[in-house]
């Protein structure tokens, strides 16, 4: 599985929504919508600031990965965008790689 990040803003009635249910059941819901596509759910954090939620995540593909940023925003009450996360061991094999690139007009 892969490691995602996803970051979200309350809008609106997501605001609402969560000064109503509070912190923990927005972390119950994270989890039923995770382990609805086959993840697992790694953490959740809430900020202030520029993000109001984080959500660390091992999702089975980029699929599901989107399926849940769908979801979510289909909804109003939040944006959503989502990150790929690579292990330092994935960025040994990436460093490793030997692309051949030609910059544009040379």
């Amino acid at each position: 599985m892969a490691k995602y990040l996803l970051k979200g803003n309350y809008v609106g009635e997501g605001v609402t929504g969560l000064r109503l249910e509070g912190g923990t059941r927005r972390r119950a819901a994270i989890d039923a919508l995770v382990t609805s596509v086959g993840g697992t759910l790694e953490g959740v954090y809430f900020a202030f600031g520029e993000t109001d939620i984080y959500v660390v995540a091992d999702l089975p593909d980029h699929a599901s990965a989107v399926a849940l940023t769908l979801a979510a925003n289909a909804t109003g009450a939040v944006a959503v965008t989502t990150t790929v996360l690579l292990t330092p061991e994935e960025m040994d094999a990436a460093a490793h790689l030997n692309p051949q690139y030609r910059a544009p007009g040379v």
